[in-house]
């Protein structure tokens, strides 16, 4: 059986946003694509992607009583987010993913976005497998 890499399962479809964006733009976008989660564009060739995700919303919004109008999603995001290169097997992303409670790393290719990796892209894979 072949090596399955990670860009094999990656969603190389990613939605991204200024991180200078409120929180309300960030809902917006997450609610008209059906996601979860937002990738937060760098500022330049050298700095980090961040993620905003559902969860860094309600922590935010709910237990601090946050404004969705007057908070940018760098103030949410967490920056910078962990990313594991398309060329990395995907049971080292799993590895990784697993020991360090994450439900999705970015995947990059000489530090450029390339996708997303997520928990349900490999159970989906998983359960392919079963008849």
């Amino acid at each position: 059986m072949a090596v399955k890499l990670v860009k094999d399962l990656m969603v190389p479809q990613v939605v991204t946003i200024s991180p200078f964006s409120s929180i309300r733009e960030a809902l917006s976008l997450m609610k008209k694509h059906n996601i979860k989660c937002l990738v937060v564009d760098r500022q330049s060739a050298h700095d980090a992607y961040g993620l905003i995700t559902y969860t860094n919303v309600l922590k935010t919004i709910i237990a601090e009583d946050g404004d969705i109008d007057l908070i940018n999603v760098y103030d949410v995001c967490v920056k910078p987010a962990i990313a594991v290169s398309q060329e990395l097997a995907v049971k080292h992303a799993a590895d990784l993913m697993s020991q360090h409670k994450l439900k999705r790393v970015l995947v990059t290719s000489n530090n450029q976005l390339t996708g997303l990796l997520t928990m349900d892209d490999m159970i989906s894979d998983i359960l392919q497998l079963i008849d």
